[in-house]
């Protein structure tokens, strides 16, 4: 059986998007020269004769915000015609500026002259932190690509958890809310993700688990999530109030139990930090409903499917109750930047030495001077090809190689390099060429000659599971 794929989206010849099509039907448009390729990730095709009154169908763009991915899915009618899976970069940024602030400290502390930090910067009202707020700007982006490229007409979003206390009485707060029903609810099905449906002691599964104090209450344990964990019945009968280093004897099983409790509800605060902007910024291209995650779960098992980024995008809301996938492989796109925009630079030490120029017909970097005054000049040549890291090149090997390699499958350190076409991401431009990993492999490429361009970078790599 073939490998279904995504659909195809489809232009006309003014630029207005048109249903989407079947990657075959897709391909015979190329062959007949009746369409070419306007766009590589996603793939789009633009149709070389305007078609009049077009007759259109009806999408919804479903998404499913999370910490590190998000998944998205295109439905039209119960069929699932596109997936994608985008992997945010806020744990990256959240280092970078944390770097940078200990460059600050340091500057102002290492027998230079002190300046007191300044406390009279005040945040703009719904600020967030430029880690959180690059998972806002990106799914940003790609709900304008995909509204675009494709006649979508509704945006679903799960937002908010399932919260019947809420439904019941409107006006329930207080200590009453916090000690409801649904406390004991949310609190099991957290420590259920939490130690993967599992006992945490004798690592039992598929059967019914009790919540567990790892510090007994009558040992003054408390009832913080952090103090919680899963048994099932006869290791939560056999431990009683014995303390958890006197219970377990295997010493690994229980530093991993309570490094496991003390791990930080991070991932939660940083959704519910930023899912009520991404529903403001989805407002402005097309109406938007909101769903629970509740509702996004019961779809998904009720139709006994797989957990998945884009598979939950695909059960978010009511149409999610019923999906046909015509896709098995999801689109992955792995969030990298655009590089630093610092017009000046630091160096291992952290102050500011390294001065860049930039090219004023194409903004890349032409001239380089290091603390020392050394300048680097790169190649005019490689200006021309305007090649740059991450761009996607095709390109051929004619000859046999052999480089080094940390590939698992590596012999004495190396691995052969065939000789065929490749597709590649771009590593390291060079003044004469460019230098990409193949099999783990760093591997030069010396000459332009042959070579061409798949897709430009964009701040994203594109793949396939």
């Amino acid at each position: 059986m073939s490998l279904l794929t995504n659909h195809v989206f489809v232009l006309n010849k003014d630029k207005s998007f048109l249903s989407m099509v079947h990657p075959a039907r897709a391909r015979k448009l190329l062959t007949q020269n009746k369409a070419a390729v306007f766009r590589t990730y996603p793939f789009v095709i633009i149709l070389l004769q305007q078609i009049m009154n077009p007759s259109l169908k009806q999408y919804f763009l479903k998404i499913d915000p999370g910490s590190q991915w998000t998944g998205f899915a295109i439905q039209c009618g119960e069929e699932i015609v596109f997936r994608m899976e985008l992997k945010h970069r806020g744990d990256v940024i959240k280092s970078d500026l944390q770097k940078r602030s200990g460059f600050r400290r340091g500057r102002r502390s290492r027998n230079l002259r002190y300046r007191q930090e300044r406390f009279n910067k005040k945040k703009k009202s719904g600020w967030l932190p430029p880690s959180l707020m690059h998972r806002v700007f990106t799914v940003e982006t790609w709900i304008k690509r995909f509204c675009k490229f494709c006649p979508i007409i509704l945006i679903e979003i799960e937002q908010v958890r399932f919260d019947m206390q809420k439904i019941a009485n409107p006006e329930i707060s207080g200590i009453e809310y916090q000690q409801g029903t649904l406390f004991g609810y949310e609190v099991r099905e957290y420590l259920l993700e939490k130690w993967d449906r599992e006992c945490a002691y004798c690592g039992a599964k598929n059967i019914q688990l009790e919540v567990e104090h790892i510090k007994a209450k009558s040992n003054g344990g408390s009832d913080r999530v952090s103090n919680l964990t899963l048994a099932c019945h006869d290791c939560n009968q056999k431990k009683g109030n014995m303390n958890v280093d006197d219970f377990l004897s295997d010493k690994h099983k229980l530093a991993h139990i309570l490094a496991n409790a003390q791990t930080p509800l991070k991932d939660a605060a940083v959704v519910n930090s930023t899912r009520i902007h991404i529903v403001d910024v989805a407002k402005k291209y097309n109406p938007v409903n909101t769903w629970t995650g509740g509702r996004t779960k019961m779809n998904r098992v009720n139709q006994n499917l797989e957990k998945g980024h884009s598979i939950d995008a695909a059960c978010v809301g009511e149409s999610g109750s019923k999906v046909i996938f015509l896709t098995e492989q999801p689109l992955l796109v792995i969030a990298f930047g655009h590089g630093s925009r610092q017009s000046r630079r630091t160096n291992d030490k952290g102050f500011p030495a390294l001065v860049t120029k930039k090219c004023k017909n194409t903004g890349r970097d032409i001239v380089q001077k290091d603390e020392f005054g050394n300048v680097k000049i790169i190649s005019p040549k490689n200006e021309y090809t305007h090649i740059t890291a991450g761009d996607i090149v095709r390109f051929e090997i004619k000859k046999v190689r052999s480089v080094k390699s940390n590939h698992i499958q590596a012999v004495d350190g190396k691995v052969v390099v065939e000789p065929k076409w490749y597709t590649c991401r771009v590593k390291t431009p060079t003044p004469q060429g460019f230098e990409v990993l193949i099999k783990g492999g760093r591997v030069g490429i010396s000459s332009m000659k042959g070579a061409k361009f798949a897709y430009r970078a964009d701040g994203y790599e594109y793949k396939f599971r």
